[in-house]
């Protein structure tokens, strides 16, 4: 056992009479797991910000009684955001089920902390890889703040290959990525009409590579892709790779208690590239309640929610915004699922030469972002180079 300091008597007096002095213990406690989550921004134990976590459980729009897994839940973010969403529309403690699993075992009980201080009934299991096992029981919302790119996952390590696994009927996924793994293991966990939210690399959307293209025409298939929404980068605090949201739906039809318009074999794609905000006094990024609320009335209104009143409103696509494909559309597109390739606006047909300077300007503002995105890596391993000359 660590040996404590002297003093610690002190310190821990101190730290309960700050705790004591506090008007609302939540928000202190937010901002203790926000000076946490930057703290650990280049490691692996990050946090969800608040405000992507408001945009995900918006999207996902859990209900009273809903059974509700986050399969990387961290501090248990999600799941302090789903239980106030609900609690907000039923104007009673909800019924819901929460549940969340956590590979670092410290984390977990950042977890169970964050969701005891509210008073917010859930289960957080041992620590553990979820991608170790398929889920044994189905869940009506999957919430997930994924590893981008985690290069760490080996199916013929966590299992029997000579087992059947329902999560990947034809192959385990590749070796050197869990992307199409983190995906598959979200599908196979969702009920007949189960929704899911997660956030994804952008790779995993266009990739020529057959793996990832396989998945998503796997996905296409069976209609489950109701939406990818393209995110601003430097967002998450983590990572300075874009990403996306995705939206998985079981079941896209109309039906009471839903929405009003039929989606079937249909997608929506937003561009959201562009729509964040500064912080104040630094040089971070966030999404903000005002891009935030504008992506959610678009989803409200091509599901035909009445969420404020934005069912009254029907669809329209919007160039450089919005846009409804059909599964047909994709499939020809070869299942890419980024949303710029949709939403781009098309060029004026005022003259070839203006069109193609167009293309231009997209694909270098592509690839600056792209770029940007890439800097950090590479100072990382120049660091690592120069370290291990010394």
């Amino acid at each position: 056992m660590p040996s404590l300091p002297p003093n610690i008597e002190v310190l821990l007096r101190r730290l309960i009479q700050a705790i004591g002095s506090a008007g609302q213990v939540g928000e202190l406690l937010d901002q203790c797991l926000l000076n946490l989550s930057a703290a650990q921004a280049h490691g692996s134990h990050y946090f969800t910000p608040q405000g992507i976590a408001r945009l995900m459980v918006g999207v996902a729009a859990p209900q009273d009684g809903h059974k509700v897994l986050d399969p990387v839940c961290g501090s248990g973010g999600l799941l302090v955001e789903s239980h106030r969403y609900v609690s907000e529309r039923v104007g009673v403690n909800p019924t819901m089920v929460l549940l969340g699993k956590e590979q670092h075992a410290h984390t977990s009980q950042v977890a169970r902390m964050n969701l005891a201080v509210r008073g917010i009934d859930a289960h957080i299991f041992p620590p553990g890889d979820s991608l170790a096992a398929p889920e044994t029981v189905p869940y009506d919302i999957v919430l997930a703040n994924l590893p981008f790119n985690q290069p760490a996952w080996a199916p013929g390590d966590r299992q029997d290959q000579t087992l059947f696994d329902p999560r990947w009927l034809d192959e385990p996924p590749p070796k050197g990525s869990a992307n199409s793994a983190w995906i598959l293991h979200i599908a196979h966990a969702l009920s007949t009409q189960g929704r899911a939210a997660f956030l994804m690399a952008d790779i995993a959307a266009k990739s020529p590579q057959p793996a990832a293209r396989k998945l998503r025409e796997r996905l296409v298939r069976d209609d489950m892709v109701e939406c990818v929404i393209a995110l601003p980068p430097r967002v998450f605090g983590h990572t300075e790779a874009t990403a996306g949201l995705w939206v998985l739906n079981k079941d896209k039809s109309a039906r009471p208690g839903w929405g009003s318009t039929d989606r079937r074999r249909q997608v929506l794609f937003i561009n959201a590239r562009r729509n964040f905000e500064l912080i104040p006094a630094s040089r971070a990024r966030r999404l903000g309640d005002r891009h935030s609320n504008r992506i959610l009335t678009a989803l409200a209104r091509w599901r035909g929610i009445p969420e404020s009143g934005s069912a009254d409103i029907p669809h329209r696509d919007e160039p450089d915004w919005s846009r409804s494909c059909t599964t047909d559309e994709i499939t020809h597109r070869l299942y890419d699922l980024m949303p710029t390739t949709y939403t781009a606006k098309p060029p004026e047909h005022t003259s070839s030469t203006s069109s193609r300077v167009y293309e231009l300007k997209r694909e270098l503002v592509d690839m600056l972002e792209q770029g940007h995105a890439l800097e950090p890596r590479l100072l990382d391993a120049l660091e690592e180079i120069d370290g291990s000359r010394d």
